[in-house]
């Protein structure tokens, strides 16, 4: 039986020394003995997932632990779509969106209407399938206030301005072609013309009239950003003839894994946060590599504890991740799927103190029964750079999972 693969992804793990944990990074303080052994029945390395000292975000971080490259990158707007379920062709233009309120004059009262959450499948219902000209608009709800729109048709491109003008009490911005190529500025044309028609559409809604009827903001206008276009890019899986599956909370990556071509678990269970249910993730991780080759199991709250500057947080958060990965390797023993090789990973680092995505080098594990074995016998920043996997791209990291799995292709005779 060949060998299946358990790709463990802890969001923005990475960090660096904080002084209220005795200046050691939440990962060398936090007590991790499933890492730890994973990491001394395999060799370590640590990974810089575009290049040295170069932040990257989740959705191009994850797109290349999944097997691309910043060429690839189509712009957070049609990943959002694919993580709505959108399933996008090359030449669409993608936007991420909020339903908003306008006041009578224009301008916005509220980026998000309220934080609306009820009602919006319809509100998106009645934008969808709206034609301008030669382009159909395809719109879906998202989380709460959040949407996601797409223009679809010949001719069009992502090089245009946001819409959305981040504050309050100021006029909705017209989208405006940033060069002079005839597809920027039609696009720009059309989704000014959207952009009307949402206002009138969405201002009529029966839905905003019983929410004004109860004094609550209406949803009458969508605030557009993100602008992406689909390029020509094949899913993974087929390319490389495998098959994989991805268990996430986050809809970016949800998106980014759609767009490889992995099919997607989700739970209301599965919260993106420390409160994450991690026996259910743990025996979805595991039912999955019943049916698939490649399986990615993905944790979030690392990553937001770094964002909120939570050093004994971030500790919390890798001892959950921890106890994550070790439900999942004690179920996994006791199903007979062959030979699993586990491999931790993360998608940047998110130092404490900087409160943002850094470009420190993450670390990274590749554990299994036939791994060459290193030195190395705990999974933190430092001790990782020891290991035999040296200091790597994100590219070679998945490239190397790819080869374990037997799926790349040899170069030359």
């Amino acid at each position: 039986m060949k060998n299946k693969i358990l790709l463990c992804i802890a969001d923005g793990v990475g960090d660096r020394p904080c002084e209220s944990l005795g200046f050691k990074t939440p990962l060398q303080y936090a007590k991790t003995p499933h890492l730890d052994k994973l990491a001394k029945d395999g060799q370590s390395g640590i990974m810089d997932l575009h290049k040295a000292g170069t932040p990257v975000g989740t959705d191009l971080g994850h797109l290349i632990l999944f097997g691309y490259s910043i060429k690839d990158y189509p712009g957070r707007g049609p990943l959002e779509a694919f993580g709505e379920n959108v399933e996008l062709v090359t030449g669409d233009v993608a936007f991420r969106c909020n339903f908003a309120t306008i006041d009578e004059n224009g301008n916005v009262k509220d980026r998000r209407a309220g934080r609306i959450r009820e009602g919006t499948t319809e509100l998106a219902n009645a934008l969808n399938g709206m034609q301008i000209d030669d382009v159909t608009v395809i719109f879906k709800e998202a989380t709460e206030h959040r949407a996601v729109l797409v223009l679809r048709g010949k001719g069009l491109s992502d090089a245009i301005t946001d819409t959305d003008p981040k504050i309050e009490g100021v006029p909705v911005k017209k989208p405006k072609a940033t060069n002079d190529c005839d597809e920027a500025i039609k696009t720009a044309k059309v989704l000014a013309e959207v952009q009307k028609k949402a206002i009138e559409i969405l201002s009529a809604h029966p839905l905003n009239k019983e929410r004004e009827s109860q004094g609550l903001l209406p949803a009458n206008c969508i605030l557009t950003r993100g602008a992406g276009s689909m390029p020509d890019i094949k899913k993974i899986t087929e390319r490389l003839k495998f098959k994989a599956c991805c268990i996430a909370a986050e809809s970016t990556v949800i998106g980014v894994a759609r767009l490889a071509g992995f099919s997607t678990v989700y739970d209301p269970a599965f919260t993106g946060n420390i409160d994450t249910n991690i026996d259910k993730k743990s025996d979805a991780a595991v039912k999955a590599l019943k049916e698939n080759d490649f399986v990615v199991l993905h944790f979030k709250a690392t990553d937001l504890m770094g964002h909120d500057n939570n050093p004994e947080g971030k500790v919390k958060a890798v001892e959950k991740f921890d106890a994550l990965v070790g439900l999942a390797l004690e179920k996994i023993e006791k199903e007979d799927l062959g030979n699993v090789i586990v491999a931790l990973a993360a998608d940047h680092s998110t130092p404490c103190e900087r409160r943002e995505h850094s470009g420190d080098p993450v670390p990274v594990v590749i554990s299994g029964k036939n791994i060459r074995n290193d030195d190395v016998e705990k999974f933190d920043e430092v001790s990782s750079a020891k290991g035999a996997l040296c200091r790597m791209q994100g590219s070679d990291f998945c490239n190397t999972l790819y080869d374990y799995l037997e799926v790349t292709k040899k170069e030359g005779n």
